[in-house]
């Protein structure tokens, strides 16, 4: 079995590939609720606290790589018009 540190160690392996810097486009239709479950889905990834064993693996990547997964996430929410409705549905989420 490999350990949180082996597997970053890998996963770093994979990102320094060459050819991984660059842009691809990407046209995509999914249904909003995908998009609204997406977003939702990174967000609770990005916000792994404590000695979770995702959280090896995010301390491996770099910080702009999880800036840019965020903005992405935000970008299609945005596109979707789902913004304001997540917003309330995480307000919900908080009382």
């Amino acid at each position: 079995m490999l350990t949180t540190n082996d597997v970053a160690r890998v996963y770093d392996t994979i990102l320094s590939i060459p050819g991984m810097n660059e842009t691809v486009k990407m046209d995509m239709k999914i249904s909003r609720k995908n998009v609204l479950l997406l977003h939702s889905v990174i967000k609770r990834g990005l916000s792994v606290k404590g000695d979770d064993a995702a959280q090896g693996l995010l301390a491996s990547i770099p910080q702009e790589a999880l800036q840019e997964l965020q903005g992405i996430a935000d970008d299609y929410l945005d596109k979707a018009g789902l913004t304001e409705l997540s917003e309330k549905l995480r307000a919900l989420g908080t009382k």
